[in-house]
């Protein structure tokens, strides 16, 4: 059974075993849209408040990085062609939470009676949906903005940093191909395995997929905590122990590194004190360096409570979009941003996630993640790194590469 091609509307959120403190459920899978939201950034976060105030229910869907343009006089009119709708909700006819031996099952009452046999089906599948090697056709990757021309606009932001402008800025740039296709689930499930990060999803909506290796949240609410756990900071891996100890070592000691870690925790500590109760904010974790397949990350962790009347779209709008895809400060740097870069994000630094029926949340950060619209048939993937003042061109490009290579090995090969 392929939930992928079975329904229009597809979240799998998957944890890949990582039983962090945070953690709520190892896996989630909803299909099948009852009710949605699909809307451009004008009012969105309005928009997405009243429809989880109507729906008291389990919703799942997208933020796209575009929704900027709802908190602040921003645009965003770089090449797209991906188009995801700029948000997007859904209301699932079926729900499975996983966690360690125990799935709770959850269907709307028009389909309970598709209960038994889709557990009857389900018992019958493979525990792993797809053994067989992906039969994508040949892809030729192309760069949207060259190598020469990457290094010319790093400088021109290292320029905006010296005169003062910003401090820092997350500048990315498109890797993709045209008239292609690709299998989504099964390159989905390759792209996971050999990444196995914590915030992995595979979304559909309609003709459009997103395949995310995301190893970074951008913001949980658990009753009246909330929780941001900002990354920043990579260094590759090494299939050498030893050195594989020493560059993580490295990277927990790199001055740069940490720099840019520390100075988005404070734009994050800034943002949760516009919904937090006086002196709340607090940072649990600075500037731990955390080991995954195909990179070692530097991830910092800040919280903060809130008053039981503040409302989720409100603790989203107050922190959109996150401060490790921005910069600081955060208005000019995304103005900076599109100025520099070539291609509209769109889903890419969005955020994919969930509300509970009591209006607790988690979202994930769209990184590492391959896009795709099947009726264009173009894919995409994007990476990016932090500029600032102690940036060398070639070192950013070099951390660019590191980040692409799972979305480029699950594609090419």
């Amino acid at each position: 059974m392929n939930w992928a091609q079975q329904f229009d509307d597809v979240v799998w959120l998957d944890s890949n075993n990582h039983d962090k403190k945070y953690s709520t459920y190892d896996a989630v899978l909803a299909v099948d849209a009852f009710t949605s939201l699909k809307t451009d950034y004008f009012d969105a976060f309005d928009k997405l408040n009243e429809y989880q105030n109507t729906t008291k229910d389990w919703i799942f869907g997208y933020l796209t990085y575009d929704l900027k343009n709802a908190v602040e006089d921003l645009k965003s009119e770089n090449f797209d062609s991906l188009h995801f709708p700029d948000l997007y909700f859904f209301q699932p006819k079926k729900l499975f939470l996983i966690k360690g031996d125990t799935v709770e099952v959850q269907y709307l009452r028009m389909v309970d009676d598709e209960i038994d046999n889709d557990l009857k089906l389900i018992s019958q599948c493979q525990s792993k949906l797809v053994e067989d090697a992906i039969d994508n056709e040949s892809i030729k990757i192309k760069l949207r903005i060259t190598k020469d021309d990457y290094f010319k606009k790093v400088e021109q932001m290292l320029a905006h940093i010296h005169r003062g402008d910003i401090y820092e800025a997350n500048f990315c740039q498109e890797f993709y191909a045209e008239e292609t296709d690709i299998q989504p689930l099964e390159t989905f499930n390759r792209l996971n395995d050999i990444s196995k990060p914590p915030f992995a999803t595979f979304l559909k909506t309609d003709d459009k997929y997103l395949l995310s290796a995301s190893p970074e949240r951008y913001l949980k609410k658990e009753g009246n905590k909330v929780i941001s756990q900002p990354i920043k900071g990579t260094a590759k891996r090494s299939e050498d122990k030893d050195e594989d100890v020493q560059l993580a070592k490295a990277l927990a000691n790199d001055e740069k590194e940490r720099s840019e870690n520390i100075m988005i925790v404070d734009l994050v500590r800034n943002d949760l004190s516009h919904t937090a109760k006086k002196g709340s904010v607090d940072v649990e974790e600075l500037c731990n360096v955390y080991s995954f397949l195909q990179v070692h990350q530097m991830i910092s962790t800040v919280v903060s409570e809130v008053d039981d009347n503040t409302t989720s779209a409100d603790l989203l709008k107050t922190t959109f979009p996150m401060g490790s895809m921005t910069g600081a400060p955060k208005i000019s740097a995304m103005q900076i941003i599109e100025d520099l870069e070539e291609t509209k994000r769109g889903l890419y630094s969005g955020s994919v996630g969930y509300f509970t029926p009591n209006g607790d949340f988690d979202f994930n950060v769209i990184i590492r993640s391959i896009l795709y619209n099947q009726s264009q048939k173009y894919v995409s993937y994007s990476v990016g790194s932090a500029i600032t003042a102690k940036s060398n061109p070639l070192r950013e490009y070099e951390e660019c590469l590191i980040k692409a290579k799972a979305m480029r090995e699950v594609l090419e090969n």
